[in-house]
């Protein structure tokens, strides 16, 4: 078990690990800051390491993984495989880029041996993911995974077998395509190493490439090297300068300090002069430092080139000052599979937790969905239940108040909303008073005159205290019919968003419901108008009240007629009264006879208008919400169960079938949930 990867608690088996992998001379200052192991740590480390000095100075190919080590790099490999990635969970990754034709191809060829696709141009035009194990047996396997197919190839095959998986994969122009081929390699003292091959950069289209090719490159390497897991295996030309290689500029982008970015100089015996210079200056932040390398070039065998590169490192008058431990092919493979152990190490815990809780998440969404129904009972159970949730979210949020579950949309307040509108309404009515606008007591004065004869001379006649009250009133009906109509399209709204999310699984029922309710929603709107309608005609056609409101406002008006009647004998230009502002008394009828019967009509006009007033603010909007309460307790539920079932409880099963949206969501969770369960059975054989 590799125990929980603090580095004071497990020092002891890290020192062993490094001893094992050959880090003696990177450690102390690299992997292990000082603040982290100082005084005895540091003593402790000298004495597991023992003396480095009689150390081997190499490895050679041969070298493999430890018995601890082989099963993590299978592991991730084996996550790879799953497509666990794909659940936001990055993994550790030696990712190869560089500009074209630097020899990242050659590199890859070196450390496994084999021979891969090379040309001019783009060869890679796919990731290319590479797995390297070192086996016992001198027979190397080889299998090719792509588009769900996975066949076993020979080594002649390889670059075949690769093309033909490019061009299904990406076409057979020149395009670039995001979808990996896996190349599976088992080689007797091959080096343990999974990389990831990626197109090289080219900023110029030709040879019939695509115009925006760059872009297109550039999207494939950053996707790869952005996560902070990835190593950037960057290959550079020995003879470009390193400052101005786009492979270079790319990394920096995500790696500013290099600590993650390594680099392979190729093409050595070309540039070979001022090199030296070039990879220990370091102008462009290597963290992990230079590996100096030449391929293999025509027809040479591995040994050849391997011997002819040891050589060229030895005997070269500028190579051989390049100290040993920066050169050569070995030396690349030692360094990459000491970055890839401790880069496992390093992140497997972080894995094994994300893995956990994205495992924990999918399940709870899985679980969120609703289930599949063994019967016409269980739907039945299941119809019951939505329509007990509808009507208690409505009631709630129409009765109570409470808008728990829609704290991010402030128009489901319905008590809110609805307050609004009937206060707007309210402050309508009420400001509908009877200041003087025109000629004060014309109106009043003519209708009077129309119906002389018809009562008493102390009587005011009844037929004109109407007509003046139903022209006061048409101008307020359409404000009322309006208000009725605006809060039940408001209900409307409110409940059909409520139903909406509570059925949203069942496309059938959700479109019978709302058709139920509509159907509802008219008759319950006609009825609000109609009732609306009535109240008016029954303000314009009664005139009744014992609110003693009525008698104080005639009282309060008695001295006011006092005034203007004072006014009016004595030529006054205006005289000021309560409710009516300051009246220009010189647009008064003053020689008329009628002239105080139609004061007096026009104060009991005032006096029942403010009573009229006050009972309509109230009246309307206390009729719509006990219609509304209504429909919530007693009407939405039974309309729908009578649309959706009617005298047929059987089909509630087809009326409950989810929709294909819910059909994928679920078929999708599903597997990300065997993903992760794999994935996490994979890591628990190792741990």
């Amino acid at each position: 078990m590799l125990g929980a990867f603090n580095p004071l608690n497990t020092f002891s088996y890290y020192v062993r690990l490094c001893r094992e992998l050959r880090l003696w001379q990177e450690l102390p200052e690299r992997l292990f800051p000082e603040r982290l192991f100082p005084g005895r740590a540091a003593a402790m480390f000298l004495e597991e390491s023992g003396d480095i000095s009689s150390m081997p100075e190499k490895l050679h190919l041969d070298i493999s993984y430890n018995e601890r080590i082989r099963p993590l790099l299978d592991a991730v490999d084996t996550l790879r495989n799953l497509g666990v990635m794909k659940e936001g969970i990055q993994l550790p990754s030696i990712v190869v880029v560089g500009d074209q034709s630097s020899g990242k191809s050659s590199v890859l060829e070196s450390l496994a041996g084999i021979s891969l696709p090379k040309g001019h141009g783009i060869c890679t035009r796919v990731p290319l993911i590479m797995r390297l194990q070192s086996c016992k047996s001198q027979e190397t396997q080889i299998t090719i995974q792509y588009s769900g197919i996975t066949r076993s190839i020979s080594e002649a095959q390889i670059t075949e077998a690769l093309n033909v998986a490019t061009e299904e994969i990406a076409g057979p122009g020149k395009e670039i395509s995001n979808t990996p081929i896996t190349l599976n390699v088992s080689k007797f003292n091959a080096p343990d190493l999974t990389m990831v091959d990626l197109p090289g950069i080219t900023r110029v289209p030709v040879h019939g490439q695509p115009q925006d090719i760059y872009e297109q490159i550039a999207r494939v390497i950053k996707q790869y090297i952005t996560p902070k897991e990835s190593i950037i295996l960057n290959v550079l030309s020995a003879s470009v300068d390193f400052p101005t290689c786009e492979s270079i500029r790319m990394s920096l982008q995500v790696d500013e300090k290099g600590e993650r970015t390594l680099a392979v100089v190729t093409k050595v015996d070309k540039a070979a002069e001022g090199l030296l210079e070039k990879v220990t200056v370091d102008a462009v932040n290597i963290g992990l430092g230079y590996v100096c390398v030449r391929n293999r070039i025509g027809n040479e065998s591995n040994a050849q080139a391997r011997q002819t590169e040891r050589e060229l490192f030895s005997n070269d008058p500028h190579l051989s000052k390049i100290d040993k431990s920066m050169v050569g092919i070995p030396v690349l493979a030692e360094r990459l599979m000491k970055i890839q152990a401790l880069g496992i190490s390093k992140c497997l815990p972080d894995i094994v937790r994300k893995i956990d809780t994205t495992l924990s998440k999918r399940q709870a969404e899985l679980n969120s969905l609703p289930r599949h129904f063994s019967s016409s009972v269980d739907a039945t159970i299941e119809f019951m239940r939505l329509m007990d949730s509808i009507k208690g979210i409505i009631h709630r949020l129409l009765i109570q108040g409470n808008t728990e579950n829609f704290q991010d949309e402030p128009e489901m307040n319905c008590i809110a909303c609805l307050t609004r509108m009937f206060k707007s309404y309210s402050r309508d009515l009420l400001a509908t008073n009877y200041k003087s606008t025109g000629n004060l007591l014309v109106e009043e004065v003519n209708l009077l005159e129309e119906a002389r004869g018809l009562s008493l001379p102390n009587f005011l006649p009844h037929s004109v205290f109407l007509n003046l009250l139903q022209s006061r009133m048409v101008s307020f009906s359409e404000r009322s019919r309006d208000l009725a109509l605006q809060a039940c399209d408001y209900l409307d709204k409110v409940i059909c968003r409520v139903i909406d999310l509570q059925t949203e699984c069942y496309p059938q029922l959700q479109s019978a419901s709302r058709r139920a309710f509509q159907a509802l929603m008219d008759r319950k709107k006609d009825e609000c108008v109609r009732y609306v309608e009535d109240a008016l005609e029954m303000h314009k056609t009664i005139v009744y009240t014992e609110n003693p409101s009525y008698t104080e406002f005639l009282q309060r008006m008695q001295e006011f007629k006092k005034r203007f009647m004072e006014a009016i004998n004595q030529n006054s230009s205006s005289v000021e009264i309560e409710g009516m502002g300051q009246i220009d008394l010189q647009k008064v009828p003053k020689t008329c006879d009628l002239l105080e019967a139609a004061l007096e009509m026009k104060m009991s006009l005032m006096a029942y208008w403010s009573v009229v007033r006050i009972r309509l603010a109230d009246d309307i909007p206390l009729h719509l919400r006990f219609v509304f309460q209504k429909i919530v307790q007693n009407d939405l539920v039974s309309c729908i169960m009578k649309e959706v079932m009617g005298e047929d409880f059987t089909k509630i099963g087809n009326i409950l079938e989810e929709c294909s949206a819910t059909t994928n969501r679920r078929r999708n969770l599903i597997k990300s949930v065997d993903l992760l369960r794999e994935s996490k059975s994979a890591l628990s054989k190792i741990m």
